[in-house]
């Protein structure tokens, strides 16, 4: 009896120890595309751009196979036969690379290689139409790119067991059900008109700020926020900061690569970016370091992603509580003086409130009727309740009701974003979602901890972040995302944490 549990315990944990071994193999793959990718939005000389292409190319056909290969169905089968004896992180793992699994081998290959086609001719196309205000021509290649990814949400849902757009949602926000989307997202939008309304009157009510006169140099604006990368416990040894067209995090594990953008007339947007790069980037470098090359140590979905970003920046390097220490240090910085550089005037430009067109430029008071907009219609064009052709008049009918304005024309409307021409369907969400997780979080935080917030006007972020690592970035994809957040604040996600926190930032601070 002995030798034969013995050989069913060999046989259990060999095929466990074979799937951790192929995962990681994965991971290395998948960084070396992430450190490749990195370096194509940064240093690449345009020169290298056809040798780059073939190079990611040809690591996707190598990672796909690696996910494809038959023997991963044989063996994850074989290891769940005995679940019972791996340990809770194992099951977790074991779990999270049958989902990932799933992802890759439910959708038919010719599909997949369909969908990529043509998700690069409407990107291409995307970069045309927009600056020329043309949504004709994109229409044709968008429908297409839509049909595609209805094919692959249904695909994806027979396995799943879900609605084709849940499980496009799968992709970025797993477990997501249009439910308690539409639960979240009713309660919000019903919440920002009025206090969109209130918070733009308050503001009218304000003397006006004197402007900060510039230019600001670059290399002073790189070294603020540096300070602040350190201050937030950036690790310089494992990561590092750099310039790109858009401001994102990237790289590998234990090289996490982010970057911002900078323009000499304002200092502020490129600190704010690398505040929210960095928050970005501390979950990626605070990730459980015994699982970093496995699934259960990966990020747990965007949403949670988003939420380490947003509360970096919007909870509490907006905050007044952050000016009292970022004022004397800008000052310092680039030499400023005078009333345009008190914590007062810093806080209100960096909290002011506008009805603006374009999303990646909204303030946080409208940046979530944004992103209510794209979901409602993005879920109705994979329903099959919206045609791509009606798309602009109900991009602007539903503008007008939630933002109390209307774009006046398609450059600054429907055709802003690069999503839905690149395939991200189901991505926009976690936006919103990110921005209520922050905001539940934070709250928890403050209440769990009164250094939380004391300790944002000394520059000290420590007990913000160590509250973080123990509640959030340690746990990598143990939980799911629904348990994560009870287990760090106590409730499931609600909209009331993020609501009290507009309130009081902008109608009674």
């Amino acid at each position: 009896m002995n030798n034969f549990l013995n050989s069913n315990m060999g046989r259990l944990m060999s095929a466990y120890q074979d799937l951790e071994t192929r995962f990681a193999r994965m991971a290395a793959v998948a960084d070396s595309l992430g450190i490749l990718e990195w370096d194509s939005q940064t240093t690449m000389p345009s020169g290298a751009a056809a040798g780059r292409a073939e190079q990611t190319a040809t690591l996707h056909l190598v990672l796909h196979g690696m996910q494809t290969d038959p023997r991963l169905k044989e063996l994850l089968d074989q290891a769940e036969t005995e679940a019972a004896m791996l340990d809770p992180w194992q099951m977790a793992n074991l779990r999270e690379m049958r989902r990932l699994w799933r992802h890759t081998v439910t959708v038919p290959a010719d599909l997949v290689e369909a969908s990529s086609r043509a998700v690069s001719a409407c990107e291409i196309m995307w970069r045309s139409a927009r600056p020329n205000n043309d949504f004709a021509a994109l229409s044709p290649l968008l429908n297409n790119v839509l049909r595609l990814k209805r094919e692959i949400g249904q695909a994806k849902a027979e396995a799943f067991g879900c609605s084709p757009y849940e499980a496009l949602l799968e992709d970025y926000e797993p477990g997501a059900r249009i439910v308690d989307l539409d639960r979240l997202f009713d309660s919000l939008a019903t919440f920002l008109p009025n206090f969109i309304q209130s918070a733009l009157e308050r503001q009218a009510r304000l003397p006006p700020i004197e402007p900060l006169v510039g230019p600001f140099p670059i290399e002073f604006q790189k070294a603020l926020g540096e300070c602040l990368m350190r201050a937030l416990g950036f690790d310089f040894s494992r990561g590092r900061l750099d310039v790109s067209l858009h401001p994102f995090c990237g790289g590998a594990r234990d090289d996490v690569r982010i970057t911002t953008r900078y323009n000499e007339e304002d200092f502020l947007p490129a600190l704010m970016g690398v505040a929210h790069e960095t928050g970005h980037a501390l979950y990626e470098q605070n990730r459980p370091a015994e699982w970093l090359n496995q699934p259960v140590g990966a990020a747990r979905g965007m949403s949670i992603h988003e939420s380490q970003s947003l509360l970096i920046e919007m909870q509490a390097c907006r905050s007044k509580a952050f000016m009292e220490f970022l004022a004397p240090l800008a000052r310092k910085c680039f030499g400023g003086s005078g009333a345009a550089w008190s914590e007062d005037a810093l806080w209100r430009r960096i909290t002011r409130v506008e009805r603006s067109f374009i999303r990646v430029d909204a303030d946080e008071a409208t940046y979530s009727a944004h992103v209510i907009l794209r979901y409602r219609l993005e879920k109705a064009m994979v329903a099959g309740d919206l045609s791509v052709a009606d798309l602009p008049g109900a991009w602007n009918e539903m503008f007008q009701t939630l933002l109390g304005v209307a774009p006046p024309d398609d450059r600054r409307g429907c055709l802003q974003d690069i999503h839905w021409p690149g395939g991200a369907w189901g991505y926009f969400p976690t936006y919103a979602l990110g921005a209520m997780t922050a905001a539940q979080l934070f709250e928890s935080a403050r209440q769990s901890d009164s250094d939380v917030e004391l300790g944002l006007s000394r520059g000290d972020f420590g007990p913000l972040i160590r509250w973080m690592r123990r509640e959030i970035h340690s746990q990598g994809c143990l939980l799911s995302t629904e348990m994560l957040l009870r287990q760090a604040t106590g409730r499931p996600l609600a909209p009331e944490a993020y609501c009290r926190h507009l309130e009081r930032r902008y109608l009674s601070a």
